[in-house]
C-alpha cells in the first residue's frame, strides 16, 4: 500500500456509519459548525486539546488578548499601571463583566484563576515563579508584586488557559477537571443539549459586555456575538462531512481532510483558507516514566527511524504546498526555528542497521503500547506510518485505535501499560508555542510536572529560564539554537514534519477571524 493511500484508508474505515443526516442550516443567527473532535473535557487548565481551547475561546474570555500578529493587548481589564521598578502590577477590570450565573466578576475570581492556571501552563509557570503576592485589594483590582520585573506578565494572561472562571471553580486542584462550564464569555455551554458523540451547544450570552475599544484580531478587541446560537456536530466520517457541506447543511468545516481540499476548491460557494500561521507540527510523544522509553537511546533510535516527508506525505500529500519538513522545535521561517542538529532526524533507510541499533539499548523486546486517535484522519494517518515504522525495526507494537476523546483521557494516565497506561501517541503541536519557548509545552522538562509524557531535563529547564533574560532577540536566538541541539539529544517526542490546516466555510459567512475557530464576530449575510 503506497503511504499516501493510508490516509484514504483511514478515511474511508474511520466510522463504520455515516454520521446521521442533519437539517440545513437556515437563518442569519445559527451556526452549524463541524469540529475536528468531540469535546472531551471543559476544562482548558486540565487538558492541552484543541477542541477544548475552541470551547473555551467561547465560553471564557481572558484578562489580555492576543491579535494576529501576536501582540498582547487588554481584554476584561480596562488597563493595568507599574510602578517604577517594574515589580507592582495593578490592574483594573473593565465595567459589565459577569459570569453566566449572574454573578458579577471579581478580582478574587480573577486571583484565583491566576493561581491555578499557571500552575500547568508555560509561560504561566515562569509568571508563578516571580510572583511574591497577588491579591484582589477591592473587587475591580487585582496586585501582583513580583520579586522581579516580568514585562510577559500580560502575556502570561492572555493564553486561553488563563480562562477566567468563578472563584468556586478555580480553586478545583489543577490536576482535576472542573465539571461544569460557567465562564464570562460571548457564549454560554448548553450543558442540557450536550450529546456525548454528537453535539455540543453554545447560545449567545446576552449579558455579555465586549470592549468598548480595539480591532477584532484574533482573542483581542471587541467580540460582538451576531450569532444566537453555534451548533457543533460531530462527523467523525469527512466524507459525511464534504457532503453535509456542499450540500449546504452546515456552514464550516473545521479541519477538511486535505484528500478532499481539491475536492472543496472546485465549488465556488466555499472558501478554503488557512487561518492558522502556527501551523500543526506532528508529533509522536514517548511515556519518560516506562519502559522502554526511559532510556534516551531509544528514543533517539525512534528519531533516527522516522521520516517526516514520507508523514506528511500521507498526512497532506495532495495538497504538497501546505508541508513543512526539516522541521525542528519551531515553525521554520519564525524567529526562533533553527536548523541545528537537524540531520539527527532520519539518519537511515536501512532496516537492519536501526534494527541493531535498537538491539543496542535497553529494549529487550516488550509490548509497548501505542495510541492511534482514529477519528482524527491526519493523527490516524501519522500514526500509521509510524507504527508501520516501529514494527519494522523491532519494536513489539500493540496498536490501540481510539476515538480522540477517549486518548486525551487515556494519556492522562501514569500507571503501568497493564493497568491503563501507554507508551507512545501522537498528536500535532500548534499555536503560540510552535513559535516561542515562551508557550512551548511539548519542550518542557519537570518531570511529572510537566505537559503528557512527563520527560526530565534540568539543561532545558537552564536555558528557558536563560532564554527569559536573554537582553535581545540575537541572544534569544543563539540560546533557542541551544535548546535544539539538547533536544535532540534528549528527544522529549520525535517531531513528524508540518503541515498548514485550511478550514472550509461557506461565502456567506463573513468576518471569520483569523487564528483558532472563533464565533464572535462572526455574520451571515
Amino acid at each position: 500500500m503506497r503511504r499516501r493511500d493510508i490516509l484514504k484508508s483511514a478515511l474511508a474505515g474511520s466510522v463504520a456509519l455515516a454520521a446521521p443526516r442533519i437539517g440545513r442550516a437556515e437563518g442569519t443567527r445559527l451556526l452549524k459548525f463541524v469540529p475536528h473532535a468531540d469535546l472531551a473535557s471543559l476544562d482548558p487548565v486540565w487538558t492541552t486539546a484543541d477542541i477544548t481551547r475552541n470551547y473555551s475561546l467561547a465560553v471564557f474570555d481572558t484578562l489580555y488578548g492576543i491579535d494576529a500578529k501576536f501582540n498582547v493587548q487588554p481584554q476584561m481589564v480596562a488597563g493595568h499601571t507599574t510602578s517604577s521598578d517594574g515589580k507592582l502590577w495593578e490592574l483594573t477590570l473593565r465595567d459589565g463583566l459577569t459570569f453566566h450565573d449572574g454573578t458579577p466578576v471579581l478580582g478574587r475570581d480573577c486571583v484565583a484563576t491566576i493561581k491555578r492556571f499557571a500552575v500547568r501552563e508555560p509561560l504561566g509557570s515562569v509568571m508563578l515563579g516571580l510572583i511574591d503576592e497577588i491579591g484582589a485589594p477591592s473587587d475591580k483590582v487585582i496586585r501582583i508584586r513580583l520579586k522581579k520585573p516580568f514585562a510577559l506578565l500580560p502575556s502570561a494572561l492572555s493564553q486561553y488557559q488563563s480562562a477566567i472562571m468563578p472563584e468556586r471553580l478555580a480553586k478545583t486542584d489543577p490536576m482535576t477537571q472542573i465539571s461544569e462550564a460557567v465562564g464570562s464569555g460571548p457564549f454560554r455551554f448548553k450543558a442540557d443539549e450536550r450529546i456525548a458523540g454528537a453535539k455540543v451547544v453554545f447560545e449567545r450570552n446576552p449579558a455579555y459586555v465586549p470592549r468598548p475599544d480595539g480591532v477584532p484580531s484574533f482573542t483581542a478587541g471587541p467580540k460582538i456575538a451576531y450569532l444566537d446560537r453555534v451548533e457543533w456536530t460531530v462527523m467523525p466520517d469527512a466524507a459525511t462531512a464534504q457532503g453535509a457541506l456542499m450540500n449546504n447543511e452546515i456552514d464550516w468545516w473545521e479541519n477538511p481532510s486535505i484528500d478532499l481540499i481539491p475536492a472543496l476548491r472546485k465549488d465556488k460557494r466555499l472558501r478554503i483558507e488557512v487561518k492558522d500561521i502556527t501551523g500543526e507540527i506532528g508529533c509522536l510523544r514517548f511515556n519518560h516514566l516506562l519502559p522502554p522509553f526511559d532510556d534516551a537511546a531509544v528514543r533517539r533510535v525512534v528519531l533516527a527511524a522516522m521520516n517526516q516527508r514520507d508523514v506528511m506525505d500521507t498526512v497532506a500529500g495532495a495538497e504538497p504546498s501546505l508541508i513543512k519538513t526539516d522541521v525542528g522545535i519551531f515553525v521554520p521561517g519564525t524567529p526562533y526555528a533553527s536548523t541545528v542538529g537537524l540531520e539527527a532526524t532520519h539518519q537511515y533507510d536501512d532496516v537492519d542497521k536501526l534494527k541493531r541499533l535498537l538491539a543496542a539499548t535497553s529494549y529487550k523486546g516488550e509490548k509497548i503500547v501505542v495510541l492511534a486517535a482514529s477519528t482524527i484522519p491526519t493523527i490516524y494517518a501519522e500514526a500509521q506510518v509510524a507504527a508501520d515504522v516501529l514494527k519494522r525495526i523491532g519494536f513489539s507494537v500493540d496498536y490501540q485505535a481510539l476515538d480522540w476523546a477517549t486518548v486525551v483521557q487515556r494519556r492522562a494516565s501514569m500507571e503501568p501499560v497493564d493497568k491503563g497506561g501507554w507508551n507512545i501517541f501522537f498528536t500535532y503541536l500548534g499555536g503560540t508555542g510552535n513559535v516561542t519557548p515562551a508557550t512551548d509545552i511539548s519542550i518542557r522538562g519537570t518531570g511529572k510536572k510537566a505537559w503528557f509524557g512527563w520527560p526530565t531535563s534540568e539543561k532545558m529547564e537552564t536555558l528557558r529560564d536563560a532564554w527569559f533574560d536573554a537582553p535581545d532577540l540575537p541572544a534569544q536566538q543563539k540560546i533557542t539554537a541551544q535548546m535544539q541541539a539538547l533536544f535532540w539529544e534528549w528527544v522529549p517526542y520525535v517531531p513528524l514534519g508540518m503541515y498548514d490546516q485550511p478550514t472550509a466555510y461557506h461565502g456567506y459567512l463573513t468576518d471569520v477571524r483569523d487564528g483558532y475557530p472563533q464565533f464572535y464576530g462572526v455574520r451571515r449575510v
